[in-house]
């Protein structure tokens, strides 16, 4: 990590420390891409404004569009975050599970979360791995108590296996429906902040609700991923 990144990272750990001491819950929101966190989390968001949130994004850190757009969205969604660089290239090979941990834990501040939310490990929609690769490293990370924190939420979506557009899954733990004034400037942060046309794949997805499966325990959570992973042997 160079000096620059380092004076980033203090920054912006610090001015996320100053705000958690008035909230009401801390919150660590973890996602691939720029724009992830406001599709599948925007709502809540801005739903919670007491919550103080701290929004890693692993991916596009070099990236001259995506990346100060990723930090326009921050402010709007008046929250703190940092953003990494693993590879997202057209290919979407697999990672190494150690470095995309190595970087979740680098980019992170280093104490205890009322919340965690990230991924689901079988995504959101059909299909894109780094979304998946990011709910796995989280929940190893929980599970080993690498990361601290109280309870996990991760996304809960699908996509009919291609058949439609994402949608949130209603009978998830927790579900919210959006109101009209919450999804327009949700929307608003897609379209106009980060720049996509109305007919594009993130305009068309934004979801109207929210939903989430929900983990007290991190032994459940783990419990769950295993399931999936054994599917694939």
């Amino acid at each position: 990590m160079t000096v620059n990144a380092i004076i980033s990272s203090l920054s912006s750990w610090l001015q996320f420390l100053k705000k958690s001491r008035k909230a009401t819950k801390t919150v660590a929101l973890i996602v691939a891409h720029p724009d992830d966190e406001t599709l599948w989390a925007g709502g809540t968001i801005l739903n919670h404004p007491s919550w103080k949130w701290f929004v890693v994004c692993l991916c596009r850190g070099s990236d001259e569009e995506r990346a100060p757009r990723f930090q326009n969205a921050l402010k709007i969604l008046k929250s703190e975050g940092l953003m990494g660089d693993l590879n997202d290239g057209p290919e979407q090979k697999p990672l190494d599970e150690n470095e995309i941990e190595r970087v979740i834990l680098g980019l992170l501040p280093p104490w205890h979360f009322d919340l965690l939310i990230t991924h689901s490990p079988i995504g959101e929609y059909t299909r894109h791995i780094r979304h998946e690769e990011t709910g796995r490293a989280v929940i190893r990370l929980w599970h080993s108590a690498k990361l601290s924190a109280s309870e996990l939420w991760t996304f809960a979506y699908e996509d009919g296996n291609k058949e439609y557009y994402p949608r949130s899954i209603e009978n998830a733990p927790v579900h919210e429906k959006l109101s009209k004034m919450t999804w327009l400037r949700k929307y608003r942060i897609i379209t106009r902040t980060y720049g996509f046309e109305k007919n594009s794949f993130e305009a068309k997805t934004t979801p109207l609700s929210e939903s989430f499966r929900q983990f007290k325990s991190s032994l459940d959570a783990y419990n769950w991923l295993t399931q999936f992973e054994n599917l694939k042997v």
